[in-house]
């Protein structure tokens, strides 16, 4: 059996005519792969930062957290978001990934749910922007989801999980108490809890 590689290689990638940075754990040859998002004011980084990269190898998957486009050490696109994320699944040969998003990534991965939804096995919902603009394309949608708030998020309020899980049909909603929009930063072991037992449940 490989070794999970324990040491997070950074790198830069190609992509969509932009050079985007990323930060890569594990087997790559893992049957699982888990892809980090960031919110506005993270970066690939942050997810380092806090221990969940680590976690996320140490547990036996693999894990790529990118620096989105325009953040972190990541250069701008001009296209499409969607089609970012399909460039960057084929790109690193990520076959079904679960998706980590926070905030600001919802832009991304909300749209990218509502088009190819079958090219993801799960989906971490970390009080991501633009469930609204996008639910009814997201009714009836049967992806795994892990629905995760902080109870004082004033940016994107909880009712939105409940939105979201009323759209997709096989969801589950864990509020972390005291937490505000940036939850696994403030509750990031709860978060990493929830986190193993969603993959784990998979």
């Amino acid at each position: 059996m490989a070794m999970a590689r324990t040491s997070i290689e950074s790198q830069f990638v190609n992509l969509s005519g932009a050079k985007i940075h990323y930060l890569e754990v594990g087997d790559k040859a893992a049957t699982t792969t888990v892809l980090c998002l960031h919110g506005a004011s993270f970066r690939a980084q942050t997810w380092q930062d806090i221990g969940t990269l680590k976690l996320l190898a140490d547990g036996g998957y693999r894990a790529v957290a990118v620096d989105l486009p325009g953040y972190g050490e990541s250069q701008s696109i001009s296209g499409d978001r969607v089609a970012f994320l399909l460039a960057l699944l084929d790109r690193f040969a990520l076959d079904r990934p679960i998706v980590i998003s926070p905030s600001m990534s919802g832009q991304y991965s909300i749209p990218f749910i509502a088009q190819h939804s079958e090219k993801l096995r799960g989906f971490v919902a970390v009080a991501p922007v633009g469930i609204e603009r996008y639910k009814g394309k997201l009714q009836g949608l049967s992806l795994p989801t892990l629905a995760i708030w902080g109870s004082n998020d004033r940016i994107v309020p909880v009712s939105q999980a409940d939105i979201l899980l009323k759209q997709m049909s096989n969801g589950k909603k864990v509020v972390l108490p005291n937490a505000g929009h940036a939850c696994y930063m403030k509750a990031t072991a709860l978060f990493h809890n929830e986190l193993m037992q969603f993959l784990q449940n998979l």
